[in-house]
């Protein structure tokens, strides 16, 4: 066999410029001249001699790489800032920051609803000139359980400068700028990329550029490992002018901050770290110290809805180096941590614990305010306990003063009760003033929309129209049509444009009504009706013997604050539910005796309704008079015959009957009641017990009685059942006690009382009763149709199930009912239950037989069924 070498692969021919045979049409052609010996033209040469001048002019047009515009730094001679001042504050950082290694390491609590927060520190020394830097690592990253079903919190870390008494959190306002962990530079609610790399572990650099002579002035820097990351960034304007402290803000992470003298990652020119700044350049925040050495510990105590927060708001701007302690804080730290409430929450709850509402278990229960009372007394700063309920009662405000029962706490009760000083109320009517600028300006931006897009809805249609004008013109003109010119003339006459101006500014005052205002009323109560109504009896002022070291009257005097006290708790006492309130065993006991006589005396007046029940009823009677008559004429002598007395009921003195069950010819009292009166009768009853409970199970002095609309709530309680006017046919409870006004009183003020005593018989109401019925019969024989009464009576109870069987009626059929005749028929079989098991089948769920005559009857008065050969009549 013969083997041929394979030939070599035909390559394109490639020219400089156009590789992969790219190359246009002609330079292929030129290249087939070649091969044939052809030369090519002067013109190609031309191009291969130009081509080397141009790749040389494309390496001199690439950009070179920026220079380092930052030079190192020259000596300076000025006084340094003292060893050890430049740190991070303890007083100026948030509450779950724990700094240790001498401060240099913040590290932040992780359990208990805080791995969900952000934690901040802002340094002692503020910058307001020259060039200086500190330097940041993540040490730790931390990943704590979420629990549940709660959402995972994110890491976060924020590096960068903060504005003195600003908010402690990076990139909440706009007096903060910082790079974040995702590579971003942030003023306030603006975010830059500023580079690819995101802040994790390693050495970062922040440089601050406030040397008016250098080339990078008022800019600031971010540097990994002592390289540069992103370009510098220009401080806002606002900073200008003003020291700006160096801040961090993380969250489930340990940081360790240098502020010098000597950086960890050298830069790639030298630079100065703060610690080792001028002192002209920096400026060092005050730290407050206490004189004796204690720290202080204010509780604020008002009454409910009468400025307590407004007080403490303008306490703590007037004096920062306090921290307040509630649980609205807790709730403003959750909102600046990023934590947002579910879509649709509405606010809930009262100012003193308002609702969380977070979705986040460790959030919603409490969690934090717990860890807090726990942290708070080992730190060193002052505080503010903004809470009413509380600092309202000796119990909680002992239960609060244990927990700083340190020596180095002073502390001290600020009573702000009674009519405020001129700087409150000028602060009141400024923030009432103010809410409503910016509920004005908030209508004026949604009118300004609105214009705004009916706008942009009619410049839509105009164009629109134009247009098509015109394609109906071009349609035309392409037809032939003359008319064309005379439409174009028409076009060119100028259309009126509909005005629409710009919404007008509306100036915004105060009414006669708000600048009265004494407080300011919230969107929230302070304390919710319930809260009140159960811990107001326990409400009291401050003592010394509590722990206070001083109690300070802010508004009024001792007296003035102690009545006040007294005043709010008396009406708030008359006016508020009871909610722990129960009925007690003597109540349970007379209504059990009165329930049992009400039965007695209905069962008395329907057998006096039967005739054969009556006549059964007098012959009892009859013979009880014969033994009597027998007992007064002794043994052995005949007694006289005995009738029945006569008694003409209709000129019966009724308030002088005393047995209402018999007037004297067995009738009874209440022979004539129809269910208006026993209804009547039972509610006088009721209400009668019920005021004489709520006074001894009560056992208040300040509340004896209730007013009409809480008859309701307790009648509820008491009875187990609900009090409607609309059952009496009427509107309301005033209407109905003015049926039963001889056993209840309505006063000036709305509140019940009992007319009679609490040890009144159950029979003296029978004759309340009586009398109110006949004064209503008078009043309608004369004409007066108002005294009738037609009340509601209550709905029939539902069908019962009772073995799987339903009974029509609503009653249920009585298992001992005697078996029906078939008046010598042969009874028909049970129905047999169908295969299957279960319990539920044919049989069960039939309806049982139920013979069409009443077996009662006399044989020979029954029916019988009738209609074909079954068993049983439809």
């Amino acid at each position: 066999q013969v083997h041929r070498a394979a030939p070599p692969p035909r390559h394109p021919v490639e020219r400089r410029g156009h590789p992969g045979g790219m190359a246009p049409k002609k330079d292929s052609a030129a290249a087939e001249g070649a091969a044939e010996g052809k030369e090519e033209p002067k013109e190609e040469v031309k191009k291969a001699e130009e081509e080397p001048k141009d790749a040389e002019a494309k390496e001199e047009a690439e950009p070179e790489k920026p220079k380092e515009l930052e030079e190192d730094a020259p000596a300076d001679s000025r006084k340094k800032l003292a060893p050890g001042t430049a740190c991070m504050s303890e007083a100026d950082c948030t509450l779950n920051v724990m700094p240790t290694a001498g401060g240099s390491v913040l590290m932040c609590l992780g359990e208990g609803g805080f791995q969900y927060l952000l934690a901040s520190a802002r340094s002692t020394v503020g910058l307001k000139g020259g060039r200086y830097m500190f330097e940041a690592r993540i040490v730790e990253n931390l990943t704590p359980e979420s629990g549940g079903k709660a959402p995972g919190a994110k890491q976060v870390v924020r590096i960068g400068f903060s504005l003195a008494g600003s908010s402690l959190f990076l990139a909440d306002t706009e007096d903060s700028i910082c790079f974040d962990s995702e590579g971003f530079f942030q003023h306030g609610k603006q975010r830059v990329k500023c580079g690819t790399t995101r802040v994790d572990r390693g050495t970062y650099g922040v440089l601050l550029n406030l040397d008016q002579k250098s080339a990078n002035a008022n800019t600031v820097s971010l540097f990994k490992n002592g390289t540069r990351v992103g370009s510098p960034q220009a401080i806002p304007e606002n900073f200008k002018g003003k020291a700006l402290y160096p801040t961090i803000t993380y969250r489930n992470a340990t940081v360790s901050v240098n502020f010098g003298p000597s950086p960890s990652a050298p830069l790639p020119f030298t630079c100065r770290m703060i610690s080792d700044a001028a002192a002209d350049d920096v400026e060092v925040s005050k730290v407050v110290e206490p004189k004796d050495g204690k720290y202080e510990v204010v509780y604020p105590v008002a009454l409910p809805d009468q400025g307590l927060f407004d007080w403490v708001d303008d306490f703590i701007a007037k004096n920062p180096n306090y921290t307040e302690l509630s649980e609205r804080k807790i709730i403003e730290w959750a909102a600046k941590s990023g934590i947002t409430r579910p879509k649709g929450h509405h606010i809930r709850g009262c100012n003193d614990k308002p609702e969380a509402g977070f979705g986040i278990p460790s959030l919603d229960d409490g969690s934090v305010r717990r860890v807090l009372s726990g942290v708070a007394p080992l730190l060193k700063r002052n505080y503010v306990v903004a809470e009413v309920k509380a600092n309202l009662m000796a119990a909680e405000r002992n239960r609060s003063l244990a927990q700083f029962s340190s020596p180095k706490w002073s502390k001290v009760a600020k009573v702000i009760i009674g009519k405020p000083d001129k700087a409150y109320s000028a602060r009141v009517l400024q923030a009432i003033l103010a809410d409503k600028k910016a509920k004005a300006e908030s209508e004026k931006k949604k009118k300004q929309a609105e214009v705004t897009r009916k706008r942009l809805l009619a410049e839509r249609a105009k164009k629109a129209e134009e247009a098509k004008r015109a394609r109906m013109a071009a349609q035309k003109k392409k037809a032939g049509d003359e008319s064309v010119a005379e439409e174009k003339e028409e076009e060119e006459k100028p259309v009126e444009e509909e005005k629409m101006d710009d919404v007008e500014d509306v100036v915004v005052e105060l009414t006669e009504e708000e600048k009265a205002t004494v407080h300011r009323k919230l969107p929230l109560p302070d304390l919710t009706e319930k809260v009140l109504a159960k811990t107001c009896s326990k409400f009291a002022m401050p003592t010394k013997e509590e722990g206070f070291k001083d109690i300070q009257f802010v508004w009024e005097g001792a007296d003035k604050c102690e009545e006040r006290l007294r005043e709010f708790v008396l009406e708030l006492k008359r006016t508020s539910k009871a909610e722990d309130l129960q009925p007690s065993a003597w109540f349970k006991e007379k209504w059990a005796e009165c329930q049992k006589l009400l039965q007695e005396w209905r069962k008395k007046h329907n057998d006096w309704k039967d005739p054969n029940r009556k006549k059964g009823l007098l012959e009892r009677k009859k013979a009880a008079l014969k033994k009597q008559a027998e007992e007064a004429a002794g043994e052995g002598n005949k007694a006289e015959e005995v009738k029945i007395p006569e008694v003409d009921a209709e000129e019966l003195d009724v308030l002088a009957v005393e047995d209402v069950t018999d007037i004297g010819s067995g009738e009874p009292l209440f022979a004539n009641f129809v269910y208006e009166d026993w209804t009547l009768l039972s509610t006088r009853l009721e209400l009668h017990l019920l005021l004489h409970a709520f006074k001894k199970d009560l056992n208040d002095p300040d509340r004896v009685s209730f007013p009409e609309n809480h008859l309701d709530f307790y009648y509820t309680k008491y009875f187990k059942k609900s009090f409607s006017p609309k059952t009496f046919g009427k509107q309301k409870v005033a209407d109905v006690i003015e049926l039963i006004r001889d056993s209840v009183a309505l006063g000036d003020r709305g509140f019940l009382s009992a007319l009679l005593d609490e040890d009144t018989p159950a029979a003296k109401f029978v004759n309340l009763a009586e009398e109110h019925r006949r004064d209503r019969q008078r009043r309608v024989d004369a004409g007066d149709e108002t005294a009738l009464l037609k009340f509601s009576k209550p709905s029939p109870p539902p069908p019962k199930h009772q073995g799987g069987q339903y009974h029509r009626g609503g009653q249920q059929q009585q298992q001992a009912r005697p078996p029906p005749r078939y008046q010598g028929r042969q009874a028909p079989p049970p129905p047999q239950p169908r295969s299957g098991g279960g319990g539920g089948g044919y049989a069960s769920q039939r309806r049982p037989y139920t013979p069409s005559y009443s077996t009662e009857q006399p044989a020979w008065k029954r029916q019988r069924p009738t209609g074909g050969s079954g068993y049983y009549r439809r």
